[in-house]
């Protein structure tokens, strides 16, 4: 049986209010399979990122309202090596022109600033100055990638927000998202069903008045 979102108490991901206008929100972002792969996303057959318009207007969306991109070294030099060269490509000209106009946060112990492709180097502790930050901006700050930096920030706190976009594909291979990280206890606060049977699911690490009443 289906259950109405407003029974739950959920809204659609892309209906969200940031937790106070005040201050950013920072965000972990990631399309995962059914069971938790997430690396090297790909369309099939060569892997199972399952993508239709309802997902990709999402996703453009989302980048469009957010503030700042937030990564670690690896995916840094991964995305700035790619989003450049598809900036002419029909079909890509609206996500890159926003991938790669938009400020972006990169958090590395390796690299030294000046960075290229709009990004500026945290440095120190990335947790502590991603707060800061958040009082700085008024929107969302988008963390992309699953992590030493993810990890890091769900540890300290700092997260307000997951997105999960569930893919419906079972895949065999590659690790499992945060399959190191301890115990996280999570509140559903949205859900969008896509018409390839993809999912976006958003939650909020839970208060701890609501760990303690579940």
């Amino acid at each position: 049986m289906l259950v109405d979102q407003r029974q739950r108490g959920a809204l659609r991901c892309q209906d969200l209010s940031i937790l106070s206008p005040l201050m950013g929100h920072l965000i972990i972002s990631n399309a995962v399979s059914l069971n938790g792969a997430f690396e090297a996303p790909s369309p099939p057959p060569d892997g199972w990122l399952v993508l239709d318009s309802g997902w990709l207007a999402a996703a453009l969306e989302m980048w469009q309202a957010a503030d700042a991109m937030v990564m670690g070294r690896k995916t840094y030099e991964g995305l700035a090596s790619v989003w450049p060269q598809l900036a002419k490509v029909p079909g890509y000209e609206a996500f890159a022109q926003r991938m790669n106009s938009m400020p972006k946060y990169v958090a590395s112990r390796t690299l030294r600033a000046p960075l290229t492709w709009n990004a500026t180097l945290l440095e120190g502790d990335p947790a502590a100055r991603l707060n800061a930050l958040k009082q700085e901006h008024h929107g969302h700050l988008i963390v992309t990638g699953a992590g030493e930096l993810a990890h890091h920030l769900l540890t300290r706190g700092v997260v307000d927000e997951l997105r999960f976009t569930v893919s419906p594909y079972l895949w065999p291979t590659g690790p499992r998202i945060f399959e190191r990280l301890g115990a996280v206890r999570l509140e559903l606060v949205g859900t969008t069903t896509f018409p390839s049977g993809a999912v976006q699911l958003c939650y909020r690490p839970a208060s701890e008045s609501s760990s303690a009443a579940n």
